[in-house]
């Protein structure tokens, strides 16, 4: 019986809270509130304010979070057209006379 879900528990118990109720409808009512209350507890359910506030936010977020994106995509996208791509004139050692081909001279050793 431990096993069972939270709503089998409350079924079981509010059946078994009906057969006495005939006898004390007020204090019936009042351990029916009390056992549902618990149990709704129990579910760690929220309220629809604080479920339409956390939309809300989430909503707010879900925007940053695109135009962050959009921004990244942005610069990612400028750093590649900065980027040069490395040429073989750059790559070619110095010549004896310390000057590289394209005329540059070359650090002292």
């Amino acid at each position: 019986m431990a096993n069972q879900d939270p709503i089998s528990r409350l079924a079981q118990q509010l059946g078994e809270r009906l057969q006495g109720a005939a006898q004390a409808p007020e204090e019936f009512q009042k351990g029916v509130q009390q056992l549902v209350r618990g149990t709704f507890d129990r579910l760690d359910l929220v309220s629809r304010e604080d479920f339409d506030i956390l939309m809300d936010v989430l909503q707010r977020t879900r925007i940053r979070v695109e135009a962050l994106e959009q921004q990244v995509a942005a610069l990612e996208q400028a750093l590649a057209a900065r980027s040069t791509p490395v040429t073989q004139a750059t790559m070619t050692p110095p010549t004896e006379s310390g000057e590289t081909p394209n005329g540059s001279g070359a650090a002292e050793r």
